[in-house]
């Protein structure tokens, strides 16, 4: 088992968080999702349970051409398939994916999303031990040098890019620092704890450790998106956003049918 907390601070406030998240997770699946592969909506209604209320969401992820040609030689036919389940109760979200193949995996990530600079220690509540062992990550949105080369969008990018709707942006070198100091401007920090756990004997801690990078890739590349994207969620309502959120489901049906396999390969 391998367990990092990823800290992200972002330019935006808890309040607006919600909204734009869910916003970019819409335009995300569709960017990748098509030839046979991609993003399909099973479940996304609300819950409630034990006094927790939010909304529920079950995907499955088909990843067949997404992952390195050896794996698709050595994995018997429909294994490349991971099923999500969320429970969003935010600013508090549970996420879990596991696959039917691989029973013994299992991906958990729990976030907190808070109006801080990142500061806050063991926001998980996690014990002595769990604590001891966990890696605590920082990304920066606004670092190019993270970002591959076949990654880079230049629309993506938060160090060239300014909200005409909110004046923020462009991320200069020390917009973190910037932003600790200017109380006018909103910031909050999304606290990921990734749990890993693939038990294979001679591949697990190999594996875990490439999931890893998988989600530190995705997270940063996800958040870039999410700034970048503000001027187009900024005015939304949630109600906006669930009505938005059944579009999608029923685009996402029709994109998978057809066309060519979009977005990033999870073993590039």
């Amino acid at each position: 088992m391998l367990i990092k907390e990823y800290r992200i601070v972002l330019p935006i406030s808890v309040e607006e968080y919600q909204v734009g998240q869910l916003y970019a997770v819409a335009e995300a699946s569709k960017n990748e999702t098509g030839g046979g592969e991609g993003v399909e909506v099973i479940v996304n209604e609300p819950y409630e349970k034990d006094g927790e209320k939010g909304q529920y969401t079950h995907k499955i992820y088909h990843l067949h051409n997404k992952v390195p040609a050896m794996i698709r030689m050595l994995a018997p036919k429909n294994s490349l398939i991971v099923h999500e389940k969320a429970w969003n109760a935010y600013p508090y979200c549970r996420t879990v994916l596991s696959n039917e193949y691989m029973k013994e995996f299992n991906l958990t990530i729990e976030t907190w999303h808070k109006n801080d600079m990142g500061e806050e220690e063991n926001v998980h509540g996690q014990d002595a031990s769990a604590r001891a062992s966990t890696e605590i990550v920082h990304i920066n949105i606004a670092d190019n040098k993270a970002i591959k080369s076949n990654d880079y969008k230049e629309e993506h990018d938060p160090s060239k890019f300014k909200s005409e709707k909110t004046g923020r942006g462009p991320l200069g070198p020390d917009w973190k620092t910037e932003l600790a100091n200017d109380p006018s401007c909103p910031h909050m920090c999304a606290y990921k704890l990734v749990t890993v756990k693939f038990p294979w004997r001679g591949l697990g801690g190999a594996v875990e450790s490439k999931i890893h990078t998988v989600e530190k890739r995705l997270f940063t590349h996800f958040h870039r998106q999410v700034f970048c994207w503000m001027d187009k969620w900024i005015d939304l309502t949630m109600e906006d956003i669930r009505n938005m959120e059944e579009q999608t489901k029923e685009e996402l049906n029709k994109m998978r049918k057809e066309g060519e396999v979009k977005g990033m390969g999870i073993g590039e």
